[in-house]
């Protein structure tokens, strides 16, 4: 099969900027061959990203300020997408997940969700298709819309026997594992770098919006009273599966929880640091894995990290990067795979992963400069996923 190229574009729940990688995908024999191109990244103007934290819970917005802000992120992610064509590689499709701006659940249920950045502004910008709101289908069908990672974790993790985890840490904490029978189970873990950055941008006035380096964290003391009192979160108590946001774990949040206990400073950062780790070591607990694979942005906190390996001796912790896929880049790489998935009529979710009563072909396209021909769509998913 001639190979097609996919531009993944995404913007994550610490809206700090914009991924956007380029893949190649060919298939041969059962396996679906997926050759990483290149990242290109581009940090929000801060104006933008002001807007994008004017929009998100619990403050309260107006439909005028949702339409500007859906056509401002679809300028922006049009002049991302198209640099990127530029500098990684020309495209065939692009996918934009959007900036996600609610997720409307309730318990288990997940009700609806809203990725804003008008898809018709990255095709006329590009002249391609553009492939957007990835997560509805998923959630029309009774899923969580969460976490599609899974899609790629699924076909990447092998079913021999090794008990693998495939974390990824961005705003939020997500998990995928194998269970003894094979199944695929995935779930939003809780907050990853969300209460890390709320709490360094509350402490630093705006100055600073995320924990570089860790070293905050480090510097910082354990409040041990206050971890407890936050490991007591309800969320943290529901089955999987289930998928949160910043619509629960946001600075008012951290704030209403942490202010009776006292902490504040480097020691906030440090403990909620600490309660990221301790999550992450109890899924591990939970699905007695021996291995675990992360990804996302939270691996370039060495704090963070240290923790996590603290806390899970028994469990070899590695990073995406040493199977093939850059761990700044994987999600941007997922977006292009569930894009070459939708593009051949395949389904981009795993029920077993997302909770949705069956698997779903992903997404809204929007035609390009020339008319939407669509490829004969394939019988079979590919059963592996190769890096090349």
């Amino acid at each position: 099969m001639t190979e097609i190229k996919v531009l993944g574009m995404l913007s994550g729940t610490s809206y700090d900027g914009v991924d956007a990688a380029v893949a190649g995908f060919s298939v041969e024999g059962d396996e679906l061959v997926l050759r990483p191109l290149g990242l290109h990244s581009a940090d929000f103007p801060r104006v933008l990203r002001e807007n994008i934290a004017r929009a998100l819970p619990p403050a309260r917005t107006t439909l005028e300020d949702v339409c500007r802000l859906d056509t401002e992120l679809g300028q922006f992610f049009g002049r991302v997408a198209a640099d990127a064509c530029a500098a990684v590689s020309p495209a065939d499709l692009i996918v934009s997940h959007g900036q996600t701006v609610f997720h409307w659940v309730d318990g288990t249920t997940a009700l609806g969700t809203l990725q804003l950045g008008a898809a018709a502004w990255i095709a006329e910008a590009t002249g391609l298709p553009v492939l957007s709101d990835v997560r509805t289908r998923d959630i029309a069908a009774g899923g969580q819309g969460a976490p599609l990672v899974s899609t790629m974790d699924a076909l990447l993790l092998p079913a021999d026997g090794t008990r693998r985890g495939a974390l990824n840490l961005g705003g939020i904490a997500n998990i995928t594992v194998r269970d003894a029978d094979g199944t695929v189970v995935a779930y939003d873990l809780g907050p990853a770098n969300a209460l890390i950055d709320a709490a360094v941008t509350e402490l630093t006035n705006g100055a600073e919006t995320m924990d570089a380096g860790g070293a905050r964290a480090a510097r910082g003391t354990v409040s041990g009273p206050l971890l407890d009192h936050l490991l007591t979160e309800p969320y943290y108590r529901l089955p999987a599966p289930k998928s949160t946001g910043k619509e629960v774990f946001h600075a008012a949040y951290l704030r209403e929880h942490a202010e009776p206990y006292g902490v504040g400073g480097d020691d906030l950062v440090a403990t909620v640091t600490e309660l990221t780790a301790e999550l992450v070591a109890a899924a591990c607990r939970t699905h007695q894995l021996a291995e675990l694979v992360i990804a996302g942005g939270g691996v370039r906190n060495p704090a963070l990290m240290a923790r996590i390996r603290a806390l899970a001796p028994s469990v070899r912790v590695g990073e995406s990067g040493e199977h093939g896929l850059p761990a700044q880049a994987k999600e941007a790489y997922l977006f292009a795979l569930l894009g070459w998935l939708s593009w051949h009529g395949l389904p981009g979710t795993v029920p077993s992963a997302t909770g949705a009563r069956t698997p779903s072909v992903l997404g809204s396209l929007t035609p390009g400069a020339g008319p939407l021909r669509l490829p004969e769509p394939l019988r079979e998913l590919p059963r592996r996923l190769r890096i090349a």
